[in-house]
C-alpha cells in the first residue's frame, strides 16, 4: 500500500524548519542552508544534487538515502517550487534545480493558481494542483502506482498533512543550529494526540535522527 513519507526534513534546535526572508537568494530563507550541512556532504545528495560519486557514507547517509527508496511521486508546497507569490506573471519559472530537476518521478506542486504542467529532463514532471491537500495526495498515490508519495515541504504544507493525520512516517533531522525565527514545523501540532509515536532515534556528528510514525 503507498504511503505518504516526510523524509530528510531537517529542522533547527529551536524547531525551524526554514529562515525568515525566503527569496530568490535565500531558497532556504536566511540561515537555512545551514541546517543541511548533514545532508549536503552526503554520497546520496552529491549525486542528486551535483552530479558526482563523492561524499560521505555512514548515518547520515543511510538516512539521505532511505529518502528516495520506494519513492514513486512527490507533493511540495508552492514555495519549494519558487519563490514567486500570488498568480503566474509567466510560465519562465522552471524550480530552483535547473534543467534536471532531481525527482525523476511525478511531483505535484499545491498552489491557488492553475498552470499547465511542466515536463522536465530526467523524467521528472511538475503538477500543479489548486484542488487543496487531499486531491494532490490522490493524484500522486496514483502516479505512484504503489509506491510511497514523499512529502517534501515546507513546514506549513507538512503541517496541513499532519492535521489531518495523513502522514504515514516522518523522519526529522534535528541539525545543532539555532535559527531564532523562521518557520516553524511543529507549531499548533499535537502529534501524541494525532498518534504519532517515536520508533527511531540516533545521532550523528552533524544531525540527530528522529523516526515518527502513526498508530492507527
Amino acid at each position: 500500500m503507498s504511503r505518504l513519507r516526510v523524509e530528510s526534513f531537517t529542522i533547527s534546535l529551536d524547531g525551524y524548519g526554514a529562515g525568515p526572508n525566503q527569496a530568490l537568494e535565500n531558497p532556504l530563507g536566511e540561515g537555512g542552508t545551514e541546517l543541511h550541512t548533514w545532508a549536503f556532504g552526503t554520497r546520496t545528495f552529491q549525486r542528486k544534487l551535483f552530479g558526482n560519486d563523492k561524499g560521505s557514507t555512514g548515518l547520515d547517509e543511510e538516512f539521505a538515502m532511505r529518502g528516495f527508496d520506494n519513492m514513486g511521486a512527490w507533493i511540495l508546497g508552492r514555495n519549494m517550487f519558487g519563490p514567486i507569490r500570488g498568480p503566474w506573471p509567466d510560465f519562465e519559472w522552471k524550480g530552483w534545480w535547473g534543467e534536471e530537476p532531481p525527482y525523476h518521478v511525478p511531483v505535484f506542486v499545491l498552489t491557488h493558481h492553475a498552470r499547465p504542467p511542466l515536463e522536465m529532463a530526467g523524467g521528472t514532471t511538475f503538477h500543479f494542483v489548486t484542488g487543496g491537500i487531499h486531491e494532490a495526495l490522490a493524484l500522486a498515490k496514483q502516479a505512484a502506482a504503489g509506491k510511497d508519495v514523499r512529502l517534501g515541504g515546507g513546514p506549513d504544507t507538512i503541517r496541513q498533512y499532519l492535521r489531518e493525520a495523513l502522514v504515514d512516517e516522518m523522519h526529522v533531522a534535528i541539525s545543532p543550529v539555532l535559527l531564532g525565527s523562521g518557520e516553524p514545523l511543529f507549531e499548533g501540532i499535537d502529534l501524541r494526540k494525532l498518534g504519532y509515536v517515536c520508533t527511531r532515534h540516533v545521532a550523528s556528528e552533524h544531525a540527530t535522527h528522529v523516526v515518527l510514525e502513526r498508530r492507527r
